[in-house]
């Protein structure tokens, strides 16, 4: 699979997402998604199935340098001792001696920026993640944190579909080196039954999920992370590394409407904000 290389590590640009698979029900999802060559696992400590994705990982066999592992720290466990307690828990739950990514899963409102960054630096200063990242800073902070802070930022994870645009900050992170990871690819379903998303699997002979996945994969320096649950599906968002998009296709997704942003929680920060 096409990988993404980002401050020294290569990752997969199709990963598979486990979020809202709670306790055991990741288990079978990601041994499917192992057997079918996914090899980037995307968890997180909020996800509660750590200790089922590591179950899984450790009964597949596959070699730990063949497999990239995303888990992520709440926001509610930024201050350094905190943050460093939860990294240990979720080593400890998926039986990793490493994390291959590890990131701040969102930004909290009374976060010291500075000692939280740092606390997840020295993390990989000691090798026990190869890389850490971000999720859902917005502009400002996430210039801060690379400019002011000089954090060695690998990823930003954010919410990207069809139907939100991204550019400003994608245009940022080209800029600075730092790969894009797309949440939330299918817009928690509406990217299926879409019908000019439809109207172009037609011409591919694909589903309108399969070119929303597609859309992303054709863009410069963008991994994307689906949720698939059942084989089929997860044959499905491999099957759509396969699809090659055209001037036309293009066009017509650059028309759909990319202002629906559908992951907005009460703690979330202003995504409009000018400065930090």
């Amino acid at each position: 699979m096409e990988t993404i290389e980002t401050h020294g590590v290569a990752i997969p640009r199709l990963g598979l997402g486990t979020f809202r698979m709670p306790g055991d029900a990741a288990r079978p999802v990601v041994e499917s998604g192992l057997a079918l060559g996914f090899r980037h696992i995307d968890t997180a400590a909020m996800y509660d199935n750590e200790a089922a994705i590591g179950a899984a990982l450790a009964a597949s066999g596959i070699n730990r340098t063949d497999l990239f592992v995303t888990t992520k720290v709440w926001h509610d466990k930024l201050a350094p001792d905190a943050l460093r307690r939860s990294f240990d828990t979720s080593l400890g739950k998926l039986r990793l001696d490493h994390i291959d990514l590890f990131l701040v899963h969102w930004p909290s409102g009374n976060m010291n920026m500075s000692a939280t960054l740092d606390a997840i630096t020295k993390l990989k200063e000691e090798g026990l993640a190869r890389a850490i990242g971000v999720c859902n800073f917005n502009l400002p902070m996430i210039r801060y944190a690379v400019e002011d802070i000089g954090a060695p930022i690998a990823v930003h994870q954010v919410e990207y579909h069809p139907f939100l645009s991204q550019t400003t900050m994608l245009d940022y992170l080209r800029r600075k080196g730092i790969a894009m990871t797309a949440y939330a690819p299918l817009a928690q379903g509406r990217a299926a039954k879409d019908p000019i998303l439809a109207r172009i699997g037609e011409k591919h002979s694909t589903t309108a999920a399969q070119i929303a996945i597609a859309w992303l994969l054709d863009q410069e320096n963008v991994i994307t992370i689906p949720k698939a649950a059942r084989p089929s599906s997860q044959r499905a968002d491999l099957n759509a590394l396969n699809i090659h998009l055209d001037d036309e296709d293009r066009a017509a997704i650059a028309a759909l409407p990319k202002d629906l942003r559908y992951v907005d929680p009460p703690f979330a920060p202003d995504w409009e904000a000018a400065t930090f």
